[in-house]
């Protein structure tokens, strides 16, 4: 649920009928009396926020599958974090380890290939302590010889060969959300083994696409916890996702598009204690510093375009035009000719 405190200027947000200056004078007196209500002009720092429902836990969930065919032979518990070079799961007693960086695993590497798989994976090999190679991006005899030794040390065939399947990419350390297949079944290509999230408490916020200019990695946000507390925190990533579902008797899928925002907060320790609980997420979209401001029921549509405010002053009042900016908790910013923090403006019925 997104809770908007931006207003729009119609007619139901309470501007009120349109007014004319009678001629081209742009600050005629008008007619009728005082307003039945008025409302000061005040000088202040406008902010339009959005508030939207997230959910604390620790991120996005990735699924590991298995590359290789066989049979699940060992499964790292839930809970368990995983760092480079531990394993993950186990396919006929041999390990799937799990190595750091953003490219997907996608084909066996070997001695005479090049490529930026084999400078990532040459780099996790470098931090693992295997020597004797140089990190480029050359699969060469010397970089199958460290594998040798790693393979010998995960208890593994001593190949000098990567074969697909047996690492699992990870931007770092991760924690295991949950087991998809069982001890002792029958693991097939692509078929999912387990699920994983990175290790840090984090808030997850869905927005709409037409939100996104909220998601600004980098922007400065406020959590609302379940036992009433707020934190500060930041917009640590984005990520846009596409769902499909099914959509009909006819099966046909209708994609949703929607904006995944990664929230880590200034204290990590505050979100002790909850355990995938919900939480508010506080988003400014505009914020205008030290403005003159009134009611937006105090707005007058002028019959000559635009907006005007009636000034009262003393027994008399009369409607001067106004520029306006920014809309936000029900304020709007005006700025003209005439305008002085403190001056009294009418609030039409």
């Amino acid at each position: 649920m997104v809770v908007a405190t931006a207003v729009v200027v119609a007619a139901a947000a309470g501007v009120a009928a349109t007014v004319g200056f009678g001629g081209g004078d742009r600050g005629t007196a008008a007619s009728g009396g005082l307003p039945p209500a008025t409302a000061q002009i005040t000088r202040q720092t406008l902010v339009d926020s959005e508030r939207v429902d997230g959910e604390l836990g620790y991120g996005a969930t990735r699924t590991a599958a298995s590359r290789l065919g066989g049979t699940v032979t060992a499964l790292t518990a839930t809970g368990a974090r995983v760092g480079r070079g531990k394993t993950l799961f186990a396919i006929d007693n041999a390990r799937v380890v799990l190595l750091y960086g953003r490219l997907p695993a996608y084909r066996t590497l070997e001695p005479g290939m090049s490529g930026g798989d084999v400078t990532q994976f040459e780099r996790n090999l470098d931090a693992l302590g295997y020597s004797g190679f140089t990190v480029d991006d050359e699969y060469t005899s010397a970089t199958a010889d460290a594998v040798r030794d790693w393979q010998d040390d995960l208890g593994l065939d001593e190949t000098g060969r990567v074969e697909l399947g047996r690492v699992v990419y990870a931007d770092g350390e991760v924690r295991v959300g949950s087991h998809e297949a069982e001890l002792g079944d029958a693991a097939q290509p692509g078929q999912a083994v387990l699920t994983y999230t990175a290790t840090a408490r984090v808030v997850t916020v869905p927005l709409d696409v037409d939100d996104e200019r909220l998601a600004k990695v980098g922007a400065k946000v406020t959590v609302s916890l379940p036992d009433g507390k707020e934190v500060s925190g930041t917009i640590a990533d984005t990520e846009t996702v596409v769902e499909t579902d099914s959509g009909g008797a006819g099966g046909e899928s209708e994609p949703e598009t929607t904006i995944e925002v990664t929230v880590a907060v200034a204290d990590p320790k505050a979100l002790d204690g909850f355990d995938q609980a919900s939480a508010e997420v506080a988003f400014t979209a505009a914020e205008r510093e030290d403005v003159l401001t009134v009611p937006v029921a105090a707005l007058l549509a002028l019959a000559e375009g635009g907006y005007g405010v009636e000034l009262v002053q003393g027994q008399t009042t009369r409607i001067v035009a106004v520029r306006t900016g920014l809309f936000a908790s029900g304020r709007v910013e005006i700025s003209g000719e005439g305008l002085a923090e403190g001056a009294t403006v009418g609030m039409p019925t």
